[in-house]
């Protein structure tokens, strides 16, 4: 890269064709710097043209460019009045990440070059004299290290994580009732097969819609995860490529899929974000076998990191899996700060009682 400019305040980018056209040079800082699949331009832009174009929201993104005019700093944020509960027709109006909220992003963060680093923060601060902050689910390393001075820890969420290595997940036991499983999967004429990123198409995850349905269903369990998402899947898909983007482990049977695991493959990380499987196969630990072979595919495709993201179920750690945390922070005052503050508050309350009510 060459030298940093002389100046410390970014250019603030708005209009979809610069975004657009910004996109390759900030997928390649964004890889550069570590920062993940939720951090990069497929993600961002592809959210803010489907879910973000449903919300009263205003993106902005700040760019900071070196001398020859390439980005060395890319923080995409969304202007927005944060709504307080959903029967209130207003909310609270703040600063949040572009790209988190609607669509479950874990990792936010900012692809930034270390040089810029201390700028970025400057500017954080600054924002936040003028600005409430939300500030969702950031990664440590290339969100949480912004963070303002004075910010409010308001949730640290776990996200499970283990090496994308076939032979270290679980134990031994684990490992053997795995094989079991899918020779008798494998009798019932059940195959599988990786679809990799740039190759995924709707009717995969079409697919994935039905069974996902057809499993939260069986369990009692609602969901989001629904035909109201595809747009933005297949935003995600338009910009996908060998090596990065969407991509599945299908599970077929002789009449069709009977399982589908879906994720994002990035930086030699692979990110598992849904799945939907039949539940005539629960038997057969269909849905932990999709896990394990996808472990193993994903690492074919070049993963060391298989990344289960927010949640801490705990089938994740019978694969072994160690927590790794995104934070959520709250900064600023006046009346935004202060509404935002009551909603953590009220939310944590809930969760207190509902702990309780599940220990009795």
């Amino acid at each position: 890269m060459s030298a940093v400019s002389a100046s410390a305040l970014p250019a603030v980018v708005t209009d979809p064709v610069a975004l657009d056209k910004l996109a390759p040079a900030w997928r390649e800082l964004a890889a550069s710097t570590g920062a993940s699949y939720f951090a990069t331009p497929d993600w961002v832009l592809s959210w803010a043209e489907t879910l973000g174009a449903e919300l009263p929201g205003r993106p902005l993104v700040a760019v900071w460019r070196g001398a020859e005019g390439e980005p060395q700093a890319v923080v995409p944020l969304l202007n927005i009045r944060q709504a307080l509960h959903p029967r209130l027709p207003s909310g609270a109006r703040c600063l949040t990440v572009l790209g988190a909220g609607a669509g479950a992003a874990d990792h936010c963060g900012f692809a930034v070059d270390p040089r810029r680093a201390d700028d970025v923060r400057a500017w954080f601060e600054a924002a936040a004299r003028r600005h409430t902050l939300w500030l969702p689910n950031l990664d440590e390393a290339t969100g949480a290290a912004y963070v303002p001075p004075g910010a409010r820890l308001v949730e640290r969420t776990a996200c499970p994580t283990m090496p994308a290595d076939p032979d270290t997940i679980g134990s031994a036991r684990f490992r053997k009732d795995l094989r079991h499983y899918k020779r008798r999967l494998a009798a019932e004429g059940v195959t599988f097969r990786f679809v990799p990123p740039g190759t995924l198409d709707a009717v995969t995850f079409d697919a994935l819609l039905g069974l996902h349905a057809r499993r939260q269903e069986a369990i009692g369990r609602a969901t989001t995860f629904d035909a109201s998402r595809t747009p933005f899947h297949r935003a995600l898909m338009d910009r996908a490529a060998p090596g990065r983007g969407p991509c599945a482990m299908v599970a077929d049977g002789p009449d069709g899929p009977v399982g589908v695991l879906y994720g994002f493959l990035w930086g030699g990380t692979f990110s598992y974000y849904q799945t939907g499987w039949d539940p005539s196969f629960a038997r057969l630990s269909l849905g932990t076998v999709l896990v394990s072979e996808t472990v193993a595919s994903v690492r074919d495709a070049g993963a060391t990191v298989f990344d289960f993201l927010r949640g801490a179920e705990e089938y994740k750690y019978r694969f072994g899996a160690v927590d790794r945390h995104d934070t959520t922070w709250l900064a600023g005052r006046g009346l935004s700060g202060l509404l935002l503050g009551g909603r953590v508050r009220v939310k944590a309350l809930r969760s207190r009682r509902a702990a309780a009510v599940s220990e009795r």
